[in-house]
């Protein structure tokens, strides 16, 4: 789903946190499909943004997850790629708010916070899957 800002503020916070936020979220896949029983591949995307599609596969099992939408909810607050649909269809767009907490008082990223957010939001797409 297409993120929709309410201001150029949240625009802009955007710009400054999606390429760290891609970067954390990769690198906490890899952590966890390393010692996880899922096997993880990547495949390109172009809708509903260009990008990558992370692809799990376990048994009969076959799980694909937008990177786009992990790297969403870790920026945004209360981002659902699903808002108003069934949980098998994204909507096209959500207006989003940032999550201020990833930003410092002097305006850069907070590294902490936004690593941990990344990491919570990996763990919680494993904790979910069919099987452990």
């Amino acid at each position: 789903m297409k993120p929709k800002f309410k201001n150029t503020l949240d625009w802009e916070q955007a710009q400054l946190l999606m390429q760290p936020t891609f970067i954390r979220v990769l690198d906490h896949l890899r952590q966890k499909l390393e010692t996880s029983t899922w096997i993880g591949t990547y495949e390109d995307v172009q809708t509903p943004l260009p990008g990558y599609q992370l692809c799990l596969t376990h048994q009969e099992y076959l799980i694909k997850i937008n990177i786009w939408d992990i790297c969403f909810q870790v920026c945004f607050i209360d981002y659902n790629p699903y808002l108003d649909q069934d949980e098998t269809s994204p909507s096209e767009t959500q207006i989003v708010s940032i999550d201020t907490n990833l930003i410092d008082k002097t305006g850069n990223i907070n590294w902490p916070c936004l690593d941990d957010k990344a990491k919570q939001k990996i763990q919680e797409i494993f904790a979910n899957l069919p099987i452990h």
